[in-house]
């Protein structure tokens, strides 16, 4: 099998097969917490880290102003190019999520899955919740997902998962390489085994995620006070059923409230 080791967002058919099986669920989550949490009607929606605009796209068949950033280039070509395809706008662009505009503030924002974390410094993120106040109107809302590092209890250190579209299958494996709690960095080992009439590649990447307990990421909010921590919910995404942040909470969807 030939080995590659490269970032797995510079192979976006790749990434979006193994990170688009649980669109649903999360989809329609962000519908309930629109219509819960968001003050008046929800029409213009942004994606910050979009990637390959696997839910993106999806508000926008959905029938909202949808737009979405994301510093890969590879990753916004394919999004856009799936826009497209489906008939609708390629309103996906280039931008670092800590320093962007957007012409008009939108109505609620979404970032799912650990994207937030890819920001290595405190300066970093509080940059980020900065830009995203600006985005978001206030009565808006940001849906932010991601894994906190519990102060109690176990940690989900290691994950395997695959999926299949026609002939191509890929395997997934993700397992701790180093972590530094000094410095709140981790950094985790990916690894693509990808099948295919044609062939079969592995692609080895290195994940270097920055890590929150309840209580740091409680601070670094409270810098930006445009934003509020409404309320939060874990990843089976019941919007009728919140939960209650402690010592042992790691999967976790805040919903932050622009005031």
């Amino acid at each position: 099998m030939e080995t590659v080791a490269d970032s797995i967002y510079n192979y976006p058919v790749y990434y979006d097969l193994i990170f688009a099986s649980d669109w649903s669920a999360e989809f329609k989550f962000l519908e309930a917490a629109f219509e819960k949490h968001v003050t008046k009607k929800t029409k213009r929606v942004l994606e910050p880290a979009c990637g390959t605009g696997r839910l993106l796209y999806r508000m926008a068949k959905a029938g909202y102003d949808a737009s979405g950033l994301d510093l890969n280039e590879q990753a916004i070509e394919y999004c856009n190019k799936r826009l497209v395809k489906h008939g609708l706008k390629p309103t996906a662009f280039v931008a670092d999520m800590c320093d962007f505009t957007l012409k008009r503030p939108c109505d609620a924002a979404f970032n799912t899955i650990n994207s937030f974390r890819h920001l290595a410094t405190e300066k970093q993120a509080v940059a980020h919740f900065r830009a995203m106040a600006a985005a978001v109107r206030p009565g808006g809302i940001y849906a932010l997902g991601f894994h906190l590092t519990p102060l109690e209890g176990p940690q989900t250190d290691e994950e395997r998962w695959s999926a299949r579209k026609g002939n191509l299958v890929i395997n997934t494996a993700m397992w701790p390489r180093d972590k530094d709690r000094a410095k709140r960095m981790e950094r985790y080992n990916l690894r693509f085994d990808i099948y295919k009439p044609s062939g079969s590649m592995r692609i080895d990447d290195c994940l270097e995620l920055r890590s929150y307990t309840f209580k740091q990421f409680a601070n670094t909010i409270k810098k930006v006070p445009e934003w509020i921590i409404e309320e939060a919910y874990d990843f089976r995404y019941d919007i009728d059923e919140p939960i209650e942040i402690d010592a042992n909470t790691e999967d976790i969807v805040y919903i932050l409230k622009r005031v």
